[in-house]
């Protein structure tokens, strides 16, 4: 009887008990949110940036793991070709993402001059 009164008291006793269960609730919180929802988001939005630049000559992977390249672009569908003569038509949601070592045009011109830089760099070190 003594340990239960004691069990009992303990856990109605007033104080700082169930601020720092609210603290510890809202700690979760902004954990998940940084962990887990906010690179999500972040995904979800480059991903449609992704999609809303696409262009014919991409390079593309599509959610079942189709790899092609982009033959033409409609508001809602995308024609990929995936062999010679070989094209299938996805609807722009089911593009995954760029496929994986595919280097845009773009990104390579800008790599050129760096490029260009190193090599001078080491013949100024050589001499």
């Amino acid at each position: 009887m003594n340990t239960l009164f004691i069990f009992l008291q303990a856990a109605t006793q007033p104080g700082g008990s169930s601020l720092s269960m609210w603290i510890m609730i809202l700690l979760i919180f902004v954990v998940m949110y940084f962990f887990m929802i906010r690179p999500q988001n972040k995904q979800r939005k480059e991903l449609q940036k992704f999609l809303d630049a696409l262009r014919k000559g991409d390079r593309v992977v599509t959610i079942g793991g189709i790899n092609g390249v982009v033959r033409e672009v409609k508001e809602s569908v995308v024609v990929v070709e995936v062999d010679k003569n070989v094209c299938i038509t996805f609807n722009k949601s089911a593009i995954q993402g760029p496929q994986a070592g595919a280097v845009k045009k773009d990104d390579s011109k800008k790599d050129e001059p760096k490029k260009e830089e190193a090599a001078k760099d080491e013949a100024k070190k050589d001499e």
